[in-house]
């Protein structure tokens, strides 16, 4: 894996998927390196640790690449290894720096002012959440995983996905609205 940061464009995914193990293994990180790299970087905040989470979860699946074909849903398997990562560095760091979502989007009411007032409130009152709220709204809401892969990556039970992310929900939106009045 290389040293060089992540340019967020995209790597085309081969069209068949290789049946060889270590093949397997190069194939998931080409698919995934980059939407991996940007959630830890959004649950991290720190561009250098993201980075060096990203390798430390491709090179948990390289190790594990015997088992990467057995798998029902390797993307979720993947971020379950990142989040746990992630999950892992903000307790030894015991602190969280958000930094914004980058977006090539231009407002949809043309208005840039506002556009970047709101995208900083909800920088803020996702900063706010706990890490395990964030992780699995972020799964959820920006990345569209279903609850079942939201459950997955994050070690529970449907019923529990759905209840954190109802949980993270009514807490962003106390957060987003104490801050918008602010």
């Amino acid at each position: 894996m290389s040293n060089q940061p992540y340019d967020g464009a995209a790597v085309a995914a081969p069209a068949v998927v290789p049946s060889d193990a270590e093949e397997l293994a190069t194939h998931l990180f080409e698919r995934y390196a980059n939407e991996i790299f940007a959630y830890l970087l959004r649950m991290i905040g720190d561009r250098e640790t993201a980075q060096d989470l990203a390798q430390d979860t491709f090179l948990a699946a390289y190790r594990a690449r015997d088992q990467i074909a057995r798998l029902e849903n390797p993307r979720a398997w993947l971020y379950r290894i990142a989040t746990n990562l992630a999950l892992n560095a903000l307790k030894r760091r015991r602190r969280f720096a958000w930094l914004p979502w980058h977006s090539d989007e231009r407002p949809a009411n043309g208005n840039l002012a506002e556009e970047v007032g709101r995208q900083t409130l909800i920088e803020m009152a996702l900063a706010a959440l706990p890490p395990d709220y964030r992780a699995a709204l972020l799964l959820y809401a920006h990345y569209g995983f279903r609850i079942s892969e939201v459950a997955e990556a994050l070690y529970l039970s449907e019923g529990a996905a759905r209840m954190r992310l109802h949980r993270a929900r009514t807490l962003f939106r106390q957060v987003y609205r104490k801050e918008d009045r602010a």
